[in-house]
């Protein structure tokens, strides 16, 4: 075996010896390592800067804006880990679903899927629908070296969720009324679903992605029955669908304290946990054998270097017992956070972890 290959075969040494992947693999680690969702984002000036003009699904087409913007919140917070800048609809836009992300709303669909007729427009996704990812991906594992890159998609059920409300919702009437009303469409449609999704992750992975992130952003919504039999297959069906490359696999969604047992049963290696769960009460309720990350809120951002640091220092406490831990929010990034806050945050956390 070569000397800069893991023990795996798949990925190089200098990441794979990297704390965050050693945490994800409940690995002992020098310090607890640290990412944000979100953190390349509307936080930070510089990108706001590069940014200027150029729509989000255009961004997420360019590689070298990719790439700058993915690179930016390492050079300046020093986190252990790298997220690919792109957004979870994006598979979609490339295998030709009409959709925009507008400004202040989100996603837009134009022509919402509502019923057998509309799975039609959903066809496979290949390498070739989204050159740019693996192009992206190639220069940034050249920039990042020892600093693993994580790639990301949106789970069956979150884009599911957009494709038939036709945008962003607090209700999800629509998709809960196919989900009860019609459930042999509502499993074909998640199943297509992971497919499209399973093939992003993989043209990321086969990229260079040394970990990757399923966002099931909205299955707070759920109650654990439904989501056991409604959307649980299709996440575990990509979960399955990525084991063979070893790489860790996270899995996120937001008010989802009810869900986290059946999340890890999806098939994640590292459940991700918002800030309503304690990690120690989260772990009983994911099991042994799963890393857990998170869960400061994010708001506490806004409160102070000295709250900051009791809040964060609450979150390794309650972390001290965990299997692995990988420190992050309990959501993404909010734009009028101070940047200067979320390095100083790195900075606390690597010290008071240090081992």
């Amino acid at each position: 075996m070569s000397a800069n290959v893991s023990p795996t075969g798949s990925q190089p040494t200098s990441t794979y010896d990297s704390a965050f992947l050693k945490a994800c693999r409940r690995e002992p680690v020098p310090h607890t390592p640290v990412w944000f969702m979100r953190q390349a984002g509307r936080s930070l000036p510089e990108y706001r800067k590069v940014r200027e003009g150029i729509g989000m699904l255009d961004s997420c087409m360019r590689p070298d804006l990719v790439t700058e913007i993915t690179l930016q919140p390492v050079r300046r917070h020093q986190v252990d880990a790298a997220i690919y800048f792109s957004d979870i609809v994006v598979p979609l836009k490339a295998i030709g679903i009409d959709l925009d992300i507008k400004p202040g709303v989100g996603p837009v669909v134009e022509r919402p899927v509502r019923t057998r007729a509309d799975l039609d427009r959903l066809r496979d996704l290949t390498p070739e629908d989204v050159p740019y990812v693996t192009e992206a991906i190639g220069m940034l594992s050249r920039e990042l070296g020892a600093t693993p890159l994580i790639g990301f998609a949106g789970a069956p059920f979150t884009l599911a969720s957009y494709l038939v409300e036709g945008g962003p919702s607090r209700t999800y009437e629509n998709a809960k009324a196919m989900m009860y009303g019609d459930p042999g469409l509502w499993a074909d449609l998640l199943d297509r679903l992971a497919d499209i999704t399973a093939a992003f992750l993989k043209v990321q992975i086969e990229a260079g992605a040394s970990a990757v992130q399923l966002f099931d952003s909205w299955a707070g919504a759920l109650a654990p029955a439904d989501y056991r039999r409604s959307v649980l297959p299709a996440s575990a069906k990509v979960f399955d669908a990525v084991a063979s490359y070893e790489v860790p696999r996270i899995h996120f969604g937001v008010g989802t304290g009810e869900l986290l047992g059946l999340m890890g049963e999806a098939g994640a290696d590292v459940v991700g946990v918002d800030w309503r769960v304690p990690l120690d009460e989260a772990a009983r309720r994911v099991g042994p054998g799963k890393a857990l990350q998170g869960n400061l809120d994010p708001t506490v951002l806004f409160a102070g270097r000295e709250a900051v640091e009791t809040r964060a220092q609450e979150v390794l406490d309650s972390a001290a017992g965990l299997e692995g831990h990988v420190f992050n929010l309990g959501h993404g990034v909010m734009p009028s956070t101070d940047p200067d806050a979320l390095t100083r945050l790195v900075e606390y956390v690597h010290t008071a972890s240090a081992r």
